[in-house]
């Protein structure tokens, strides 16, 4: 096995550019925030920009030849967090959930809330104050609120998001923030537009919603009609240890592997050509990476390849633990490795993989 240096790493400026997207509020239907970002980053690389109705921003950079193989990246700009949806007097707020959030481990967490981040918590009644009954039972959402602190408040209103205010922390080989899922593959995306392959046109998609149904990256596919696409995401890790001492054979994706290659998942089976090209270009070039196995979940890959007459689909992930809460971890070796993983296969990627037919 031979390794190639990186013409792509992660430095200082890739760090500071994660740490902007994780602290910026991007919940599904509102990644305003995000967007600017991602605006202000990939403007003076493209060739041509588009923000469409849903949100998402489509970029073309690459070979200038209208007759170029295309390929679209696409990675997700939300987040999962909260929705304001009734006042209540002395600052506080009935919420709901948006996106797939475990309402078990809210309670006590602080949130921002709206344009301006507000600071608010998400309370719930203390243990002491609980009675012995209620505490055999998880907090119901309905009982929670989000309290703001009085005045602090004011100018707040039923359908401004909430996300999860925690601060953004790196140790050792480790990062520590919400949203990894997925300004990971956002800040990836960013670099790839950045130092776009000549070979091929690259079409980014910053997608919308993909927390709430896959809804921005249909729309991007049916509007690009590209040859063949990826879903830039971030996995979990299913690799904590078992007291039991049993072995994970399901579900097994693990930190410091290196990206996450998806056979499947709940809604795509990968395409089997670009699994096997994906494998040889990552075998050849000495980059670490680890199969996802066939499990749940999902990706834009599952809204991408049903569109117009089928898109050549697959989706490459950073492995991280303890998704969609306040606080996910993920190591940089693994976001280094998936970002010279993608520069590679965009290198690499040609028509002819995909005049081989099926396996």
């Amino acid at each position: 096995m031979k390794k190639t240096p990186p013409r792509l790493s992660i430095g200082q400026p890739q760090f500071r550019l994660l740490e902007k997207l994780c602290l910026a509020s991007g919940v599904s239907g509102a990644e305003d925030e995000v967007r600017k970002i991602v605006l202000d980053e990939i403007k003076p690389h493209a060739a041509e920009i588009k923000v469409d109705a849903l949100g998402n921003v489509l970029a073309r950079c690459g070979s200038p030849d209208p007759k170029a193989f295309k390929v679209m990246v696409a990675a997700h700009m939300d987040e999962v967090g909260f929705i304001l949806v009734e006042a209540d007097e002395g600052g506080f707020y009935h919420f709901r959930t948006v996106g797939g959030v475990d309402i078990r481990q809210v309670p006590g967490k602080p949130v921002w809330i709206g344009a301006k981040h507000t600071p608010g918590i998400i309370g719930a009644k203390p243990i002491h104050l609980q009675e012995t009954e209620d505490r055999k039972h998880a907090i119901s959402l309905e009982s929670m609120r989000i309290d703001t602190g009085g005045e602090n408040g004011a100018g707040l209103k039923p359908g401004d998001r909430a996300v999860f205010a925690t601060p953004y922390k790196r140790s050792g080989g480790g990062i520590f923030a919400k949203a990894l899922d997925n300004r990971l593959g956002v800040a990836t995306l960013i670099e790839l537009v950045k130092h776009p392959p000549k070979n091929i046109t690259l079409q980014a998609a910053f997608t919308v919603q993909e927390e709430v149904g896959l809804r921005g990256a249909r729309v991007a596919a049916f509007a690009l009609q590209p040859d063949a696409a990826i879903a830039l995401d971030s996995t979990p890790a299913y690799d904590l240890p078992d007291p039991e001492g049993n072995e994970n054979a399901v579900y097994n994706t693990r930190l410091g592997q290196g990206p996450a290659v998806y056979l499947s998942d709940s809604g795509t089976l990968s395409d089997p050509r670009l699994v096997s090209f994906v494998a040889r270009t990552a075998e050849a070039r000495g980059i670490p990476f680890q199969f996802r196995q066939p499990g749940g979940g999902g990706t834009d890959a599952t809204a991408i390849h049903k569109q117009r007459g089928g898109i050549p689909s697959l989706s490459i992930s950073v492995p991280h633990r303890y998704s969609h809460t306040a606080v996910s971890v993920a190591l940089v070796e693994d976001w280094q490795n998936t970002l010279r993983l993608m520069d590679a296969i965009l290198t690499d990627i040609h028509a002819e993989i995909f005049r081989e037919g099926r396996p």
